[in-house]
């Protein structure tokens, strides 16, 4: 510890930032066990148990706000997460340098636009005055009011999702397929393996440790569906199907000041999230070598 002194005193900076931002603030947790007041602070708030928990679970809408929650966390986990590893095995294949940078730039843009802008190109696109419904019109169609149509949210939900991310999380993909050693590339080519072989003997066993451990990571996200994105595609017409769970903690806690029944919902979230890990990261462990921990 002497002789890299400099490197302990880096990382007690860092262990000082986590735990003064995110250790710190859990006590917080205990909101949802009090009956908090302004007047007396979390502190000397009273504690009421399990009260909100009970009111979430009877609230009538409950089922409702589980069930969009966990259809939209299945498109964004599940149907979404192959996607950015094709898309790196793709760029893996491609051997023009230049066109490669240019693919990787412009799939890695719109991930450092803010949703707010994402969703108003959105709308700018789909309202009754955009460019699909004039194509529409051109073509002898009626005019549709997408973003208002509530069979149209998840289409548009999940295209925007995958345009603002696939970029970004295929990086992780691409790093991991850097480390292959080429001389296992050019000994299959040797033996015959054609370019789909290849990637299906090589490249995939390669990036798999990563696949795991971020699927397992995506699991503990699978009631938080993303509150940015689908609050701003809420409309009248969707509501039923753009109520979440992360809408109705905002809802709650931010606009109603229901701040402890938001924290026990939110709190709800979580205790979900950790079980989903710890089981799939057994699960994970149990049937392959690979898991999170």
């Amino acid at each position: 510890m002497r002789k890299y002194r400099q490197i302990y005193v880096i990382l007690l900076l860092a262990a000082a930032y986590v735990f003064v931002f995110s250790y710190v603030p859990m006590y917080g947790i205990t909101l949802a066990f009090r009956d908090y007041k302004f007047s007396l602070g979390i502190f000397r708030s009273p504690w009421i148990g399990f009260k909100y928990f009970a009111a979430f679970f009877s609230y009538f809408n409950f089922w409702t706000i589980i069930r969009n929650t966990l259809v939209i966390s299945f498109l964004k986990l599940i149907v979404y997460f192959p996607l950015p590893v094709l898309f790196a095995l793709a760029i893996n294949e491609v051997r023009s340098v230049p066109f490669k940078r240019i693919v990787q730039t412009v799939t890695y843009l719109p991930y450092f636009i803010s949703w707010v802008v994402a969703i108003q190109l959105v709308e700018h696109f789909l309202s009754l005055d955009g460019i699909v419904n004039q194509l529409r019109a051109e073509a002898g169609l009626q005019k549709i009011f997408y973003m208002n149509s509530p069979g149209y949210f998840y289409p548009i939900m999940f295209a925007s999702h995958v345009w603002k991310n696939i970029g970004l999380s295929s990086i992780i993909y691409l790093a991991a397929l850097a480390g292959v050693d080429p001389q296992l590339y050019e000994a299959a080519t040797v033996e015959g393996a054609g370019r789909a072989r290849q990637i299906w003997h090589i490249s995939i066993p390669t990036i798999m440790p990563t696949v795991v451990v971020l699927f397992i990571l995506g699991l503990a996200s699978i009631l938080s569906a993303g509150w940015e994105q689908i609050y701003l595609l809420r409309t009248p017409g969707n509501m039923n199907l753009a109520d979440i769970i992360d809408t109705y903690v905002i809802q709650m806690g931010m606009f109603n000041g229901q701040f402890g029944y938001a924290t026990a919902v939110s709190l709800f979230q979580g205790v979900i999230g950790l079980l989903l890990v710890l089981g799939t990261n057994a699960f994970a462990r149990r049937v392959s070598e690979f898991g999170l921990f």
